[in-house]
C-alpha cells in the first residue's frame, strides 16, 4: 500500500536523523595565538584582504581584524560587502587598477545539510602554535618545497642531486625531526628520519611504496574501442576521454618574492585582474605557461593541477579508471543483489544472476557519491577555517620571519618569538634568501609562491583540498576491494582485462614518471622488501592520491603539513557518517562495507 511505503520512508529518515543527532558535537578548540598576540596586531591570524602596515606586514589597525572576526561570528554575509562602510572592507587606494578579491564563503559553516554529520559535528585539534618545534618544522618544510619546485619526482627515487639532499639534511637536523615527529606522524625511514623515499609523503598506509605520485595521476583506462589502455594516460568518461596531461608552467618563475608584491597580495588586490577593462591590459591565470602539456613531472606541475582542479576531480578520475579496469568491489558486495560476479567470477557451484548493479551498487551509484561528499566536506572545513582557527597562511608567516627583528623590537612582549622562529630554521631561511637573491636580486625570507595571487582568500586550517581528499577517497575505499594490487596480467581467476588492480601479486606492475613527463612500465618482483619496489595496493595508491593532492597545495606554498594531516581525517569522518546514514536506506540486502582508515584501522559500516 502507498501509505505503508510512505510510513516506511518516514521511519528511515527519522532513523537517519536520530543517528545524526546522537553523534557527539565536539568542543571546537583553537590554539591561543589569536588572543595571546592580539597586542601585536594579530600577527598569527589570517588577515589577508585587510589593510596592512607597509613596514611591518601586520594589519595597520587591530580594529579591522576585530571587526572581521565579529562579522564571522555574527554569521551574516552583508558585513563583508565593500558597500558597507565597516573596517572589514578597508578603503585602501587601488593599486595599478586592481580590483579586490573576495573572501570565499566565510559563512558556509553555519548552514545545515540533510545527510551526514552536521558541519559543526566534526572538528580538528588546535594547530601548531608560535614557539613550537612543530610549527618551525612545517614552515621549514614549506620553504624547502618551494626550493624544490622544479626537481622531477623521478629524482626522489634515483638520487635527487644536491638540492634534494640538502633539503633532507636541513629538515632532519631540526628538533621536531630529532624527536621523532611526536604530534603528527610522518612516513620515515628505518631510523625514524626522512630520506628520498619518505620525504613529503604524508602519513597513511602504503604512501611510502613505489613512485612519489599515485598511479591515478598518470594512468588511464581501457576505452570501449580497445585502442587505449593504462599506459596512454587517457581516462574513459563515457564516449569522451579525460587527458591526464597538465599545462607546463615556466620553470623558475615564482611570485611574491618582493615586499611590494607581497603587500599588494596581502591587502587583497587581485593581481591577476589588474588593468582589466583597459586597452592592451594583460590579465593572467596566476601562472606563466610554456604553451605545452605533459603528464605531471615536477612539484610545480602538481601545484598547477591543484591550482585549477575541481576539488573532487582526482577521485572522480580514479573511480572512472577503476570502473574501466573492472576492479573487484569490496568483499561485502559479494552477496548483494546483482553484484555477485562483480566481486569475483562465479564458481562452478554458483547460480548466475540475471540482474546486475547499476543504480544500486553499480557505477552511477559510486560516481554520484564520490562527488556528493565534497560539498559536505567544504562546509565543515569552512567552519574550522573561519569560525574556529583563523590561522594565517604560510605566505604571511614567511613575512613575519622576514620582519622578525622589526616585529620583536616594535612589540617587546613577543619576547623575540619571531626571531627565535627564524633562528630555529636558520639554515633553511638562509637557503631561501640565497634563492630570492639569485632570482629577484633581493635576499628576503619571503616564500616564493607558485601562484601570483598566493593563497586563496580564506584561512589555511583546515585545508579544503585535504578535507575533500579525505571524504572522497574514503568513499572509493568503501566500494572497491582495497587489498588488490596493480598487476601485469591479473589473476586468471579474476581475469577482467589486460591490466588493472587484482588480488594476484605474482606479477606486479608500476608506472614510473620520466623526466620529460612521460612514463615507463616496470614489472616488480613482489618478494623484494624495498619500498620503492613493493607491489602497489589499491589502498596505498588511494592514500597516496589523497596525500599528493593535499601536499601539492603545500608545494604551491599555500598550506602546511598539519593542514593536510588533520583535514584528511576530518574528511574521512564526514564520509563515514554519510555511509552510515545511507546504509539505513538499503533494507533488502544485509551488507557490511569495510573501510581502511588513514590511520591503518578498519571501520565496518552496515545497516544495523
Amino acid at each position: 500500500m502507498p501509505e505503508d511505503r510512505a510510513e516506511a520512508a518516514r521511519r528511515v529518515r527519522i532513523e537517519a536523523a536520530e543517528r545524526a543527532r546522537n553523534r557527539e558535537h565536539p568542543t571546537h578548540t583553537a590554539n591561543p595565538d589569536e588572543q595571546r598576540y592580539a597586542f601585536a596586531r594579530y600577527p598569527m591570524s589570517f588577515t589577508k584582504g585587510l589593510a596592512h602596515d607597509a613596514n611591518l606586514g601586520v594589519v595597520s589597525d587591530a580594529a579591522h581584524f576585530e571587526a572581521f572576526r565579529a562579522a564571522i561570528d555574527d554569521g551574516f554575509v552583508e558585513p563583508f560587502s565593500t558597500r558597507v562602510p565597516v573596517p572589514t572592507a578597508p578603503q585602501t587606494p587601488p593599486k595599478r587598477g586592481c580590483r579586490r578579491r573576495q573572501w570565499e564563503a566565510p559563512t558556509a559553516g553555519l548552514v545545515f545539510d540533510l545527510e551526514g554529520p552536521d558541519a559543526q559535528a566534526v572538528t580538528m585539534p588546535p594547530a601548531p602554535e608560535l614557539g613550537s618545534d612543530e610549527l618551525a618544522f612545517e614552515m621549514a618544510e614549506v620553504y624547502e618545497l618551494a626550493l624544490l619546485r622544479d626537481v622531477p619526482f623521478s629524482a626522489f627515487e634515483t638520487g635527487g642531486g644536491p638540492a634534494l639532499n640538502d633539503a633532507i639534511a636541513r629538515l632532519n637536523a631540526l628538533d621536531y625531526a630529532q624527536d621523532g615527529f611526536p604530534e603528527r606522524p610522518r612516513t620515515t625511514d628505518a631510523s625514524g628520519l626522512l630520506d628520498r623515499q619518505t620525504l613529503f609523503r604524508g602519513s597513511s598506509p602504503g604512501v611510502e611504496n613505489g613512485p612519489y605520485l599515485s598511479q591515478f595521476l598518470h594512468i588511464g583506462g581501457r576505452n570501449q574501442t580497445g585502442e587505449l589502455d593504462l599506459e596512454h594516460g587517457k581516462i574513459p568518461y563515457g564516449a569522451q576521454l579525460i587527458d591526464q596531461k597538465v599545462p607546463v608552467a615556466d620553470e623558475h618563475v615564482d611570485y611574491m618574492q618582493l615586499w611590494k608584491d607581497w603587500l599588494d597580495v596581502q591587502d587583497g588586490f587581485d593581481v591577476n585582474d589588474c588593468g582589466r577593462g583597459r586597452r592592451n591590459a594583460k590579465c593572467g591565470p596566476g601562472q606563466s605557461f610554456a604553451g605545452e602539456r605533459r603528464l605531471i613531472c615536477t612539484p610545480r606541475d602538481l601545484a598547477t593541477y591543484v591550482h585549477f582542479d575541481a576539488l573532487y576531480q582526482a577521485y572522480l578520475n580514479a573511480t572512472l579508471i577503476l570502473l574501466a579496469m573492472k576492479t573487484p568491489f569490496d568483499p561485502g558486495f559479494a552477496k548483494l543483489s546483482g553484484m555477485r560476479d562483480v566481486f569475483h567470477p562465479l564458481s562452478k557451484d554458483e547460480i548466475p544472476q540475471n540482474a546486475g548493479g547499476f543504480a544500486l551498487w553499480g557505477g552511477p551509484h559510486i560516481l554520484t557519491l564520490v562527488t556528493e561528499v565534497a560539498t559536505r566536506a567544504l562546509k565543515a572545513v569552512r567552519f574550522q577555517k573561519f569560525n574556529n582557527h583563523l590561522r594565517l597562511r604560510p605566505e604571511a608567516l614567511a613575512a613575519r620571519i622576514e620582519k622578525a627583528r622589526e616585529l620583536d623590537r616594535k612589540f617587546p612582549a613577543l619576547c623575540g618569538g619571531f626571531g627565535e622562529l627564524r633562528d630555529g630554521i636558520g639554515a633553511t631561511v638562509e637557503a631561501v634568501c640565497d634563492f630570492n637573491r639569485n632570482t629577484v636580486r633581493q635576499a628576503s625570507a619571503l616564500l616564493p609562491m607558485a601562484f601570483a595571487e598566493g593563497s586563496p582568500m580564506h584561512p589555511t586550517y583546515g585545508a579544503g583540498h585535504a578535507t575533500v581528499a579525505g571524504a572522497c577517497t574514503t568513499i572509493v575505499k568503501a566500494f572497491f576491494d582495497t587489498g588488490t594490487v596493480l598487476g601485469l596480467n591479473g589473476d586468471p581467476g579474476c581475469n577482467r582485462g589486460k591490466a588493472g588492480f587484482y588480488r594476484n601479486v605474482s606479477r606486479a606492475l608500476v608506472f614510473e614518471p620520466t623526466r620529460n613527463g612521460g612514463k615507463k612500465k616496470v614489472p616488480i618482483d613482489s618478494r623484494t622488501p624495498k619500498p620503492h619496489e613493493c607491489p602497489l595496493t589499491l589502498e596505498g595508491e588511494l592514500n597516496k592520491l589523497a596525500a599528493n593532492i593535499s601536499i601539492g597545495r603545500n608545494m604551491a606554498g599555500v598550506h602546511y603539513y598539519s593542514d593536510y594531516y588533520d583535514s584528511l581525517r576530518m574528511g574521512e569522518e564526514i564520509a563515514i557518517g554519510i555511509l552510515e546514514e545511507q546504509a539505513i536506506g538499503y533494507p533488502t540486502d544485509d551488507f557490511v562495507l569495510s573501510v581502511p582508515t588513514f590511520d591503518g584501522e578498519t571501520v565496518r559500516i552496515g545497516r544495523k
